[in-house]
């Protein structure tokens, strides 16, 4: 989360397209990748962008112990959840794997501090109730970390980035375009203040 403050949100529908996506983006300064698991080609992409040096590639969208297997198997850094579930957590927490479980309420964070983590994904971020309802949530879990997602784009950024607890945001805006673009945009997100 402190690698650089945008972690691009990726959904790929051809794994040939991930290597050379994953080299623009690292190319432009964001190292951090979050492939979902939305579509069929995603565990063979995860496998394509770790073939990249420096990319450091993790699975998004991971809700079940079968995904938690199927991520591990293919070699992922690290695990992004849309919410907190104990049992796919379990399996998560079993593996070693870093995780970062959804979070939107204070319930849920109570759930995960309850899990030993203190570092969340705030989603979705923006239907949640947005920058106001992280400060509110924010305030009484100090301890805790936050990578907003879920609406924020490169307008919006800079306002998450300025919360204290926030040390990266998640977006897709940074994958709009060609490659050469791609990578001008991954280049003016990393260079985001935070």
């Amino acid at each position: 989360m402190r690698t650089s403050p945008v972690i691009p949100v990726l959904v790929i529908n051809d794994a040939a397209q991930a290597r050379p996506l994953a080299e623009a983006l690292v190319a432009g300064g964001l190292k951090v990748l979050e492939v979902t698991l939305r579509t069929p080609a995603a565990l063979d992409a995860i496998r394509e962008m770790r073939q990249v040096p420096g990319a450091i590639v993790g699975a998004g969208t991971v809700v079940t112990t079968e995904q938690v297997a199927q991520v591990q198997d293919a070699g992922v850094e690290f695990i992004v959840s849309p919410g907190l579930s104990a049992k796919t957590g379990a399996a998560i927490l079993e593996a070693g794997i870093p995780w970062l479980p959804g979070v939107a309420t204070a319930g849920d964070i109570m759930r995960g501090l309850d899990m030993g983590l203190e570092h969340f994904k705030f989603f979705p971020a923006e239907t949640s109730g947005g920058v106001k309802a992280l400060k509110a949530l924010a305030a009484p879990f100090y301890q805790c970390k936050f990578c907003p997602t879920g609406g924020i784009t490169e307008a919006s950024a800079p306002d998450w980035l300025a919360i204290p607890p926030v040390l990266c945001v998640g977006g897709s805006w940074v994958t709009d375009g060609t490659l050469p673009e791609i990578e001008a945009r991954a280049r003016a997100a990393a260079s985001l203040p935070r």
